[in-house]
């Protein structure tokens, strides 16, 4: 693995796989995802737990069609962003991801999705963190995200935060955004994360809903 760039935002400093030590000693790194990944992101979605899933994408899906693995995995890494992390024996164990707003270019909606066995390690922690550099890297200041509406115990919780402001209600679902820090990812991104990763809300990214069909 190579060693660790002093600018982990630049796409030069994750483009051969950037080491990282998750906090429970484990050694994965990290890398923008490629098309050649199809086959391990397939893999890592037949990992994931119903709940999971249901999590990730809002609804039970069963599978991942050919079109929705290419919109996942072939992204420009400019305004769609994808980083996979892979450990030693190069099996998936997560991906974060982003993609721009058309009509905000400061604004891109973010998602993280560990497999399962690989959760409460701190993969999700490590690649959002890195998801974030990258954002920044290339003009990004917000992230937004959807909350289900029927979970208000953490609309409460952010309300009494005061981090995130409301910007769109759907059935079933709010969207809220969340101002990127000047460094790293801050309190309110990390509780965002460990929401979604503890099943207390879900983080999934509106944009899927003008992906391809899943099936």
């Amino acid at each position: 693995m190579p060693a660790a760039s002093s600018n982990p935002g630049s796409a030069d400093a994750l483009a051969s796989g950037l080491p990282i030590t998750l906090r429970d000693g484990s050694p994965v790194y990290v890398r923008p995802i490629r098309p050649e990944d199809a086959d391990e992101l397939r893999a890592g979605f037949e990992r994931l737990s119903p709940e999971s899933r249901y999590r990730r994408f809002l609804t039970y899906t069963e599978h991942l069609g050919p079109a929705f693995v290419r919109y996942l995995t072939d992204v420009d890494h400019h305004d769609h962003e994808a980083l996979i992390a892979v450990a030693e024996d190069g099996s998936g164990v997560g991906v974060a991801r982003y993609v721009r707003s058309a009509s905000d270019r400061a604004s891109a909606e973010a998602a993280v999705t560990v497999v399962d066995d690989w959760q409460g390690r701190g993969a999700g922690t490590a690649l959002l963190a890195l998801l974030a550099d990258r954002a920044r890297a290339e003009g990004i200041e917000r992230f937004t995200a959807l909350l289900l509406a029927s979970n208000r115990e953490m609309l409460a919780l952010f309300r009494e935060l005061g981090v995130v402001r409301t910007i769109d209600r759907r059935s079933g679902t709010i969207e809220i955004e969340i101002a990127l820090p000047a460094t790293g990812t801050g309190p309110n991104l990390a509780e965002l994360l460990r929401g979604s990763a503890s099943g207390r809300y879900a983080v999934s990214p509106a944009h899927m809903a003008d992906a391809p069909e899943r099936p």
